[in-house]
């Protein structure tokens, strides 16, 4: 799939074209409430923090993984709300078959990371599903 020329001006729900229903005050946690309104948000407003949620919940990959790279490779260490780091660890922890489905992406990453691996490890951040992928072979 290719992406629009102004994909970046449209939420996820645009983009998916799949409406979540609105939740009742009472309804679903914080980190539910939090999803369910980003997918309501233009891509171009998100945040560091907007991302490492989504991406850490695996809800609009294909969308929110450009973004991330181009974050990480501004800063591979961009920090959301918890500590240095914690976008890039999030786009690491995505399971492996995105990795597989998505070369183009793995290769962007893989190219950011590739020179800073020891730094990666210090930090103690997993690089297992990644490495993991099948373009790794």
């Amino acid at each position: 799939m290719k992406l629009e020329t102004n994909w970046q001006q449209k939420s996820l729900e645009s983009l998916e074209k799949k409406i979540w229903p609105v939740l009742g005050s009472d309804e679903g946690s914080n980190l539910i409430k939090t999803c369910n309104s980003l997918r309501k948000k233009q891509l171009q407003e998100f945040t560091t923090e907007d991302l490492r949620i989504m991406i850490g919940q695996e809800i609009g990959l294909y969308f929110l993984i450009p973004l991330a790279i181009e974050t990480l490779t501004d800063n591979l260490f961009a920090e959301g709300d918890y500590y240095e780091g914690d976008l890039l660890k999030s786009v690491l922890d995505v399971d492996t078959k995105f990795w597989d489905d998505n070369k183009d992406y793995w290769q962007q990453l893989n190219e950011l990371i590739k020179n800073r691996r020891q730094e990666i490890k210090e930090m103690k951040f997993g690089l297992s599903k990644f490495d993991n992928c099948k373009h790794r072979q």
